[in-house]
């Protein structure tokens, strides 16, 4: 592999790293229930907060529905870090293929 090949796959592993300590330092955040159950988590999936609106779960009953609500904001917001993931590391794949030798 010659030199210029080798100093831009090291510029672009270097862009790699930066993006991921960018991802992770993010916010990202998830709801559900008409935002009666809010969630934030940090890029490396690490929840930060979960909010419950008090007066949205006034019933015994709805103790089922808010164990569910719960899971659906924390899958709303994995789903929102997996795209912004994919559409940001994504472009550091996407010429590698042309690399000879690397694959």
């Amino acid at each position: 592999m010659n030199p210029s090949m080798i100093k831009k796959l090291q510029q672009m592993q270097r862009d790699m790293v930066k993006a991921q300590k960018e991802l992770e330092a993010s916010i990202f955040y998830g709801s559900a229930g008409g935002q009666a159950v809010t969630v934030e988590f940090n890029g490396a999936k690490e929840m930060q907060r979960l909010t419950i609106t008090p007066d949205a779960f006034e019933l015994p009953e709805d103790f089922d529905f808010l164990q569910d609500t719960i899971i659906a904001a924390v899958n709303d917001c994995m789903k929102k870090i997996d795209e912004e993931t994919q559409a940001t590391m994504g472009q550091f794949s996407q010429g590698l293929g042309n690399v000879p030798g690397l694959f």
